[in-house]
């Protein structure tokens, strides 16, 4: 029947199709006949099955009124019975007369031997006290004072149904001496039970049967005691027919129950012990409770034997063992005393727990409930949450610090630290270091991966959020410099420990991962992947791998990130007005390049012995970028404007080669060649400015070819800048622009900030900065 759903508008799509109705017609019927046929087959069966039902249920009701009828037949022979036995009336009357004779000097006879009895049972109870190991009488007493209860408990019936109360008193007073050797009795029944591992290992196999044996024949008398009481309810009328000539207990005495409670006291004391010991040393957990699998050993070899089948011994035992372990485990779990420590080794017992509760033959399944509720996911996150907390606290802790320190970075001789090669470093990171692994051995002691796991995690979370927050920080205080402050505002205050500082993070970044193989020192992104890799699973270590890559391309960025502001506030601070004049009349008689060249070789000076070796390069080609990038977006300046007749031309191959004789005379010529190929860019440009003005459109198209990101609105700036600038040549670069298939390539520097006033360029260098890195 699970045929698909028909759509007849793909079947029928196109006018031809009409023809095809006929023989789906004919198909649809065929199918139709198939499931009505499963259909009629479906019901024939439920019918067949509901009806086998009735007639099961028929069966059942006659069978139960022909019992009915077949109980009556017998209660009518047992009424007719005493009219076919001639005088049953007084037959009946001397057998009850008879009965009761019997049973007034039974009684009799109890009644005058009940002292002499209890004698016999105290002697015995006295030579068991000698002989507390064995006690040899246990049985025998059992036996007497079996027979002594019934006495008193048939005597004491007796009474209450003559209702005299005077005499009840009396045969109380009479029965009182039986309470002491009950009580007495109970003690040694108790000691036994609470011995009986310890009387199995010894091979005490005796003193265990007859314990056996003892407890077995209360069982059975509390079950007939309680079949008569539940009689009693249902069959009041039947049931005192039978009463007065039932012989033994006629109460609950409760042995058995009483033996499962000592199995229970017994494994309590050892309980509280095994807790002292575990809160005095979390290790111990294991062995404080190695006697736990000792006991259901013993009772699994060598009581089962001695114990009634029925009562499946191990099995009663070890359930009664694994309710008190469940309540030992989560009482320890909730106790305020416990620490972490202990939690950690209650996480971890579980597994072995059912490990060797299955080599005694007690499956996890056959246990319940669970031994610690199945919380240990609850408790790895507890304990997790627990070391994240401390992480945390102490992370919020340094970064206050850091800020603070930062705040007050104006103090005198400056509050940096300086590392054993003389680079400015901040003075928490080797604190936050060395915290970090602290918590991970923390973590590593719970000898749990997905402790471990959780905790690496949050950390490759935190660290990337410190080098968001530093960035923020120092971005920040960055942005006052970098706009024209009030009038009357000192604008430099800070400014050059702000310097100091964009210096001394970037140096952090760097020892984050600057491994030194020819020192064999690791960097402390590396020292803590090597202290975490033993502690998690290969799956996790594959994943962390990823976390760590990018943890390391977060510090390179931000180390290149602070060389980039170093940079831009040269340029906000040291330039603002240098830089507005350029390509203005006043750009004619002043020499703006050479002084910036200037100003930055002596940043250069002043910061290479305090700035990590592999960022020096970095920190030029950074500067030199940005100095193009500005140079090129003055055409925006107000007032900039290539006149023919002022000979802009030389002006410009001035300010270049100023540039160039630097680039030239660098330390490192791999860098120097790079910056000066980054500065062709210089030759398109002024190509824009001198080309006539027809040949315009070619000069942007060959500039646009080389520079696929150049940008329209920058060629409006550079064209408008032009003293013999008409619309008309605006529009045919545009028509150019528009008739020009351009390939996407790498970015250059045109698509880097040219024209606008604040440029950040970190993914620029960190390509740059890995090369230099790996070829260390």
């Amino acid at each position: 029947m699970d045929l698909p759903p028909v759509n007849l508008a793909e079947l029928l799509r196109h006018p031809d199709d009409l023809d095809k109705i006929t023989a789906l017609k004919a198909e649809f019927m065929r199918k139709k006949a198939a499931v009505d046929s499963q259909l009629r087959s479906g019901l024939r069966e439920q019918l067949e099955t509901t009806q086998a039902g009735m007639n099961g249920l028929a069966d059942g009701q006659r069978t139960v009124q022909q019992i009915k009828e077949e109980m009556m037949k017998i209660d009518k022979i047992c009424s007719e019975s005493q009219d076919m036995i001639t005088d049953f009336a007084t037959i009946n009357l001397v057998s009850q007369a008879h009965r009761n004779f019997g049973a007034v000097e039974t009684m009799r006879r109890n009644l005058e031997t009940f002292s002499e009895r209890l004698d016999a049972i105290d002697r015995m109870l006295n030579e068991d006290d000698e002989d507390p190991e064995n006690m040899p009488n246990l049985l025998a007493i059992h036996y007497e004072l079996t027979q002594l209860r019934n006495i008193r408990d048939d005597a004491i019936e007796q009474i209450q149904r003559g209702d005299d109360p005077g005499l009840q008193s009396t045969l109380e007073d009479y029965f009182s001496r039986l309470d002491k050797y009950i009580e007495w009795f109970d003690v040694n029944i108790t000691l036994v039970a609470m011995s009986l591992i310890n009387l199995v290992i010894a091979d005490n196999n005796s003193l265990v049967v007859r314990f056996a044996l003892i407890i077995e024949a209360e069982e059975k008398s509390d079950q007939r005691v309680l079949a008569l009481q539940e009689a009693l309810k249902d069959h009041k009328e039947m049931a005192t027919r039978f009463q007065s000539i039932t012989d033994g207990a006629k109460t609950v005495r409760g042995y058995k129950d009483k033996f499962l409670k000592a199995i229970k006291t017994f494994a309590e004391d050892q309980f509280k012990e095994s807790k002292e010991k575990f809160l005095g040393d979390p290790d111990m957990l294991d062995k404080s409770l190695k006697w736990y699998f000792n006991d259901l050993n013993a009772v699994k070899i060598g009581m089962t034997p001695l114990m009634p089948k029925k009562w499946k011994i191990f099995k009663t035992w070890a359930t009664i063992y694994h309710g008190l372990m469940h309540d030992y485990l989560i009482g320890l779990i909730d106790d305020p005393e416990t620490s972490s420590a202990h939690t950690l080794a209650i996480i971890s017992w579980p597994e072995a727990y059912y490990r060797k509760m299955t080599k005694l033959g007690m499956k996890q399944d056959e246990l319940t409930p669970h031994v610690i509720d199945n919380r240990e996911a609850e408790l790895v996150r507890d304990f997790r949450a627990l070391i994240i907390k401390f992480l945390d606290e102490w992370i919020d802790r340094i970064y206050k610090q850091e800020c603070k320190d930062f705040v007050d970075r104006n103090v005198e001789g400056g509050n940096l630290d300086q590392d054993e090669y003389g680079y400015f470093r901040t003075k928490n990171l080797v604190d936050l270091w060395r915290m970090l692994r602290e918590q991970v051995d923390a973590a590593g002691n719970s000898k749990r991966a997905d402790v471990v796991e959780g905790v690496i995690d949050t950390m490759f979370q935190r660290l990337r959020t410190r080098q968001q927050s530093w960035q923020k920080m120092l971005e920040d205080e960055a942005a006052r410099y970098e706009v024209q402050p009030p009038q009357g505002q000192p604008e430099l205050d800070g400014f050059q420990p702000l310097q100091d500082w964009l210096v001394a993070t970037a140096n952090d970044q760097i020892a984050c991962i600057d491994d030194n193989e020819d020192e064999g020192r690791m960097a402390y992104l590396s020292d803590f992947r090597r202290k975490f890799s033993t502690l998690v699973s290969p799956q996790y270590m594959d994943r962390a791998e990823t976390e760590i890559t990018a943890l390391r391309d977060g510090y390179v960025d931000l180390s290149t990130w602070c060389m980039t502001k170093f940079a831009q506030l040269v340029f906000a601070v040291d330039f603002r007005t240098v830089m507005p004049d350029f390509f203005t009349p006043r750009w004619y008689t002043t020499n703006a390049m050479a002084r910036m060249i200037a100003t930055f070789e002596e940043y250069v000076s002043d910061y290479k012995m305090v700035l990590h070796h592999s960022l020096v390069d970095i920190f030029i080609e950074i500067f030199a970028e940005e100095l193009l990038i500005r140079y090129l977006s003055s055409v925006r300046n107000k007032g900039a404007k290539f006149r023919r007749q002022d000979n802009f031309q030389d002006k410009i191959f001035d300010d270049l080669s100023t540039a160039f004789d630097f680039f030239n005379n660098l330390p490192n010529p791999d860098v120097g060649n790079a910056i000066k190929e980054t500065w062709r860019v210089s030759e398109p440009f002024l190509q824009l400015l001198t080309v006539d003005k027809e040949a315009v459109p070619d000069a942007f198209a060959e500039f646009k070819s080389q520079y696929w990101d150049l940008q329209i609105s920058w060629v409006e700036a550079v064209l408008r800048s032009r003293d013999d600038f008409e619309r008309s040549m605006l529009n045919a670069v545009k028509a150019r622009a528009a008739q020009m298939d351009v390939v996407r390539g790498p970015e250059t520097i045109m698509s880097k900030g040219v024209g606008s006033s604040m440029h950040i360029m970190i993914p620029a260098f960190v390509s740059y900065s890995e090369d230099i890195f790996e070829s260390k």
